[in-house]
Parts: structure tokens; C-alpha cells; sequence
């Protein structure tokens, strides 16, 4: 019932449905333009967070002495953070016996280390301010909600201690609990990599047999190419394209984009399975709209 709930249900659902419902050239476009939003949109709402912060004291001015409002912002956000830590060990567990039970799947249950983690990172930030702003100024009766300044001043308090406690000790708390990793390729990507360049080159191994030899050249160029990005694990980029003809370059564009499809398909199943993140999905799915993009357009006459 929640209008600002429901806009990040609705953002969240479009999120995880982007890689099927946008184009490769949609989503690079959004992407793009989304980054530049949210960093501004992000850098107004803290400036607005300043410019009202005055107005919310001089409200509550005479009734509360500093020092009350400063034990009443530690008290209120160390209740808020020690909550979350305490919700999300159960929390956690109850979505995991779902995930194993009835959606099938398998991957790694989390340590305590990394619940505590999880629990950690829970920064307050625009719909903290929001929810505390949208606390009506007035009551049915038309009297002033007089606590309401104060409301908002705590809202600012648990964005503050949240952002700056939580967020610049997160790095020292993950190397502290042996969660930093090794560097280099995740695992997680690695194999998402390996299996969708398989689901690839099956699918140009299939396309190669219903064409007969009348582009086998085309097709031998494009599985020389996977089958060395899978040798590695990680994409090379490709040689030019000069010297084809018009027809052999537009019969490698369909075939290219046809691999690139059936790469993309078995990324979003690993996904949907539960065997890669959505972080994974994002990295990967950039590679494959950028690769797709290529391929777009007509060749130089």
C-alpha cells in the first residue's frame, strides 16, 4: 500500500526482466543515461538534506537541548542497525529453505560471516528521508503533528551514522572476517563464461549442419574465435571483417547474432536457476549488447 514501496517493487521487477523485455541498444542507451541520473538525482537529494536541516532544528528549537537530540540520533541508530543484524540472520535462513525447497535451488548457503555482512551494508539513504518526510504536517483534527521536525532530524540522524560508520568501515569488516577473496576472475563468472560460450558454439556446430557448406567459412571463422575465448575464458577482441562480400557479410552478421542469442538465453536461465547473480548477469550482458551492437547496420558498399 505504500506508494514509494511500490516504486522500488515496480523498479526492481523491470530490473531483473530488463534482459528480456529491452533492446541490446536500449539497455546500453538507459544504462548510460541512468548512471548520469542517479549520480545527480544522489547528489540533490543530500543538498536538499542540507538546505532543510536548519528549518527541522529551528522547529524543534526549545524543546530538546543538543545534547538530548544527539543521544536521541545515536540511541535511535544504533537500535535501527542492531535490529537489521538481528532480522536478517532468520531472514536469510527462511529465503534460503525457500530458494532449496520449492524453487530448486542449489547454490551455497551463506556462513555467519557473510550474513553479518549482509546485515552491515544496510545504509540508509533517499527512501529513509522520503518515508520520514511523507509523515503529514497536520492530523485530521487540522492540529499540528509537533513531533514530526523531530521525526525528520532522526531520519537525518540514521542516514548520517549509516553512511558514514557503516559505509567506511565495510571494507575493514569484510578483510577483517576473511571475506575479501583473491583477485582475478570470480568463479561464479568463470563458470557462467564457460557455459554460455558452450551453449554458443553448440548452437553454431547446429546452424553449420543445416547450412550445408555454402558458408562454412563463415562458420569455421566464427567457432575458431569461440572456441579460443573459451580456451581463455574471456573475451578477445575480434580482427576486422574486410574482405567478405556483401552477401557472406550479412550471412555472418545473422549467424553472429543467432550465437550471441543462444549466449544470451543461457545466461538469463543460469540466473533465473539461481547459479549467477545479477551482478554476473549485468558484466555479462554489457559483453554480449556491446557484441551485438557490432553487428548492426550494413556493410561499406
Amino acid at each position: 500500500a505504500s506508494g514509494v514501496l511500490a516504486v522500488v517493487a515496480c523498479g526492481i521487477y523491470l530490473s531483473r526482466q530488463s534482459a528480456s523485455l529491452f533492446s541490446p541498444a536500449v539497455r546500453l542507451q538507459v544504462l548510460g543515461a541512468w548512471s548520469a541520473l542517479t549520480f545527480t538525482l544522489n547528489g540533490l537529494v543530500f543538498v536538499l538534506i542540507g538546505l532543510q536541516l536548519p528549518y527541522v532544528l529551528a522547529g524543534i528549537n526549545g524543546r530538546y537541548s543538543i545534547g538530548t537530540l544527539v543521544f536521541y540520533g545515536v540511541v535511535f541508530s544504533s537500535v535501527l542497525i542492531l535490529l537489521r543484524m538481528i532480522w536478517m540472520f532468520p531472514a536469510i535462513r527462511v529465503a534460503q529453505f525457500v530458494e532449496h525447497r520449492w524453487l530448486g535451488h542449489t547454490e551455497k548457503s551463506l556462513q555467519g560471516r557473510e550474513v553479518f555482512v549482509v546485515g552491515w551494508t544496510g545504509m540508509r539513504g533517499v527512501i529513509a528521508l522520503a518515508a520520514a518526510i511523507s509523515v503529514p504536517q497536520f492530523l485530521a483534527n487540522g492540529q499540528p503533528l509537533e513531533s514530526r521536525n523531530l521525526i525528520v532530524f532522526l531520519a537525518f540522524c540514521v542516514i548520517l551514522v549509516t553512511l558514514v560508520l557503516q559505509g567506511l568501515t565495510l571494507r575493514a569488516l569484510i578483510r577483517g572476517l576473511g571475506l575479501a577473496g583473491s583477485e582475478g576472475v570470480d568463479p561464479e563468472e568463470k563458470e557462467a563464461r564457460r557455459l554460455v560460450l558452450e551453449a554458443a558454439i553448440d548452437h553454431l556446430e547446429a546452424g553449420r549442419k543445416s547450412d550445408g557448406h555454402s558458408y562454412e567459412h563463415v562458420y569455421a571463422d566464427l567457432m575458431h574465435r569461440y572456441r579460443h575465448r573459451l580456451a581463455a575464458v574471456g573475451g578477445v577482441e575480434e580482427d576486422g571483417l574486410d574482405g567478405l562480400d556483401r552477401d557472406t557479410y550479412s550471412r555472418l552478421r545473422q549467424i553472429s547474432a543467432s550465437a550471441l542469442q543462444a549466449e544470451r538465453r543461457t545466461l538469463i536461465a543460469l540466473r533465473d536457476q539461481g547459479r549467477i547473480g545479477d551482478e554476473t548477469l549485468r558484466k555479462m550482458e554489457r559483453e554480449l549488447d556491446l557484441a551485438e551492437t557490432r553487428y548492426r547496420g550494413t556493410p561499406n558498399e
